[in-house]
């Protein structure tokens, strides 16, 4: 088992600037527990994770660049051999079939592929992620025991048929039907036009046998909706097409590679009824059906509900991604030199710059706290699908979560790579250093297991739910968390009372100011209060949507979209802040606890910086306290400084994990030994005298 690669806090790097050291010195400063932070990054399923990532360090798994991408997939596909012969992706399968049941560890353990190769990770949860998923939770047990089996030891390598070209996050609409005929007992799986062909699909293009695929369910005239329906597609000798079936390769993607995304279509493509995956909806041999689901959007949103897993894994691969990126980027800036701003002869290291300080230890703020909102997550996620906590609720309760995080921190990921790439200049474009792969690999995670803008639209109309029922029983609930005394606060910042009263109170000391933003309830009140206020106002914008035409309350809903998917993505920011608060709880260790708590503050602050307009123009903030984010922002850049080393590499990611030539001390040798160099040639005396000091000295010659 690989351990986690750590050092001791005490021989950490510390500032190499003569100014740094002194700010660092002044006084006592905390160091980090590396390796306790480190296990509580880990979560509940520590050793999971560490089998896992045990398993991504070795080369076998590693993505080579370079390769054609019909090399490229056909090397994965035979990486998910691998996987099945060291037991790694069973876990959420029942006992029985030989899994564990343990759904929350099944996700801990599958989204750490993501740094041995992304298109491993997506290939496999193709797999057992999405096809083995559909079976076992949309199927009955018959089902199970015809099909998972050979699903789990990849003996049948299957699709999951849901998108269509001309429909991706509208499940609902799509046109592919599956029409029963009693006739003969079968339904005939049918696409009428060419944008019902069924796309984008792993495994389609070449690998894929089975499918399980997403149809409008119709029988006796009636359609009953989308359901779910196993399909063999391939002679698993020959890989030919069976009859009716066609499809095409999507071909060379801008990432993904490894993987044979492609195109199916379906001419009247019989099957047996009992294909029908029936958990949620059946029909008998007559036609007849039933649903242990009477409402059909109910029973609709049931049925993909269960499939929320793929949402939550892309969750904590993307945090995974911008793990590895930092602890690259954060090393290789405490080692290389550019220009000498304090010294005339010692060059200054990029990690001592403000600007390079603000652009990766903001994101690292960012990565933290969504680590952390990840593990509640993924907490939330075992709760449901083990049965602890099942109910309606707790299921609306996931979906809205995961729909919440997924876009954020695959956002993130992107925005992390790309700036960690720019941060480590022309060396960070390389393949051999990962930021350029690992970016166009992710890309698509932004808009696959659903849209980061539809998601959010999602989130957004929960939350003007709960909002409606909350002013209603002002019972405020748990997902929004809003300001208590709705109407005083409204009436304060109509009148800018308080504005006024927040001025007075800083009486023109920063020092007061930037205490009150540091200040946990403070930085609470601020992210919770604008979430409330924007979910309030676009609810008494769109009151009354219901008693419009369909048109008008389409056209209402459509003014106020912006507003909306804003207020969504607030909302999952203080999701994300009130993670990390959290977790300081449940830290022991008092220097780690305060390290932490400034990297907290230094979240808290940048997301009210990249609003405060927001904060401004609704007198929230006065413009006095307003200056002060800026500056005590760099004052925790300062703070932080020392410890960066300590952060990243409690993220517990080795050599063979982060695979980046600049993170391997290669850099700090080559400084080494050109400052070696030049203080040889200055002790010698041999050194050519610069130019522009012969010109200084004539000029002071000129003036005496």
């Amino acid at each position: 088992m690989t351990e986690l690669v750590v050092r001791p806090a005490g021989n950490r790097q510390r500032p190499a600037t003569a100014a740094a050291a002194v700010s660092t010195s002044a006084r006592a400063q905390p160091s980090v527990d590396v390796d306790a932070l480190g296990e509580q990054l880990l979560g509940k399923w520590a050793a999971t994770r560490l089998r896992a990532r045990s398993l991504a360090a070795r080369p076998e798994l590693h993505k080579i660049e370079g390769l054609t991408h019909t090399e490229h997939r056909a090397r994965v596909f035979g990486q998910l051999t691998y996987l099945v012969e060291n037991e790694a992706v069973h876990r959420a399968f029942p006992e029985s079939l030989g899994g564990s049941d343990d759904h929350g560890g099944n996700i801990a353990g599958f989204e750490e592929l993501v740094v041995a190769d992304p298109s491993l990770q997506i290939k496999a949860g193709v797999q057992w992620g999405l096809f083995g998923s559909a079976v076992m939770h949309l199927g009955t047990a018959e089902h199970h025991s015809k099909w998972l089996p050979g699903i789990m030891n990849l003996e049948i390598p299957g699709c999951f048929a849901m998108t269509e070209t001309g429909h991706g996050s509208d499940v609902a609409s799509i046109a592919t039907t599956a029409t029963y005929d009693d006739a003969t007992d079968e339904f005939v799986i049918h696409t009428p036009f060419r944008a019902a062909w069924k796309d984008y699909i792993g495994n389609a293009a070449t690998d894929g046998t089975g499918a399980v695929v997403f149809a409008q369910l119709v029988t006796r005239g009636v359609n009953h909706g989308v359901h779910a329906f196993y399909v063999d597609l391939r002679d698993p000798t020959s890989k030919e097409f069976l009859p009716g079936i066609g499809g095409e390769d999507d071909g060379i993607k801008g990432g993904l590679n490894g993987i044979d995304n492609g195109r199916l279509h379906f001419t009247h493509v019989r099957i047996p009824r009992t294909n029908l995956l029936n958990r949620y909806g059946d029909v008998d041999a007559s036609g007849r059906y039933s649903s242990p689901i009477a409402s059909p959007g109910r029973r609709f949103f049931t049925m993909l509900g269960t499939l929320v897993q793929g949402r939550v894994s892309l969750d904590g691969a993307a945090v995974a991604a911008s793990k590895v990126a930092l602890k690259a980027a954060i090393q290789y800036a405490t080692e290389r030199r550019q220009f000498n701003a304090s010294s005339h002869t010692e060059e200054e290291v990029l990690l001592d710059y403000q600007r390079h300080q603000k652009r990766l230890f903001t994101r690292l703020a960012t990565t933290y706290a969504a680590s952390f909102a990840h593990e509640q997550l993924l907490e939330k996620f075992d709760d449901v699908f083990s049965g602890a906590h099942d109910t309606d609720e707790d299921r609306q309760d996931l979906e809205t979560l995961a729909a919440a995080l997924k876009p954020l921190s695959t956002w993130h990921a992107l925005d992390t790579l790309q700036e960690c790439r720019e941060a480590c200049g022309g060396a960070g474009f390389l393949l051999e250093n990962r930021f350029a792969s690992l970016r166009a690999d992710l890309d698509v995670y932004a808009t696959f297991e659903g849209d980061n803008t539809v998601l959010l639209q999602l989130v957004a109309k929960r939350l003007l739910a709960d909002y409606a029922k909350e002013f209603r029983s002002v019972d405020f609930g748990v997902l929004a968390r809003y300001v208590v005394g709705q109407a005083t606060g409204a009436a304060i910042h109509r009148t800018g009372l308080r504005q006024v009263a927040q001025f007075v109170a800083d009486t023109g000391s920063v020092q007061r100011a930037a205490i009150a933003l540091r200040d946990e309830e403070g930085q609470r009140a601020l992210l919770t209060d604008r979430v409330q206020t924007m979910v309030a106002e676009a609810a008494t914008a769109l009151k009354g949507t219901g008693r419009l035409s369909q048109e008008k309350g389409a056209a209402l809903f459509n003014r106020h979209q912006n507003e909306l998917i804003d207020a969504a993505q607030a909302h999952a920011e203080l999701l994300q802040w009130e993670a990390f608060t959290d977790a300081l709880r449940d830290v022991g260790d008092p220097g780690t606890k305060t390290v932490l708590t400034w990297l907290r503050d230094l979240f808290g602050l940048s997301l009210i910086e990249k609003n405060l307009s927001w904060y401004l123009m609704n007198g929230r903030l006065s413009m006095q306290r307003g200056r002060t984010v800026g500056e005590y922002i760099n004052r925790l850049l300062v703070k932080l400084r020392p410890h960066a080393v300590d952060l990243v590499d409690a993220f517990g990611y080795s050599e063979q994990h982060v695979r980046a030539s600049i993170a391997t001390g290669a850099e700090k040798e080559r400084q080494d030994e050109a400052r070696a160099y030049f203080r040889s040639q200055r002790a010698s005396g041999q050194t050519p005298v610069d130019e522009k000091v012969l010109l200084a000295r004539a000029a002071a010659g000129k003036r005496d």
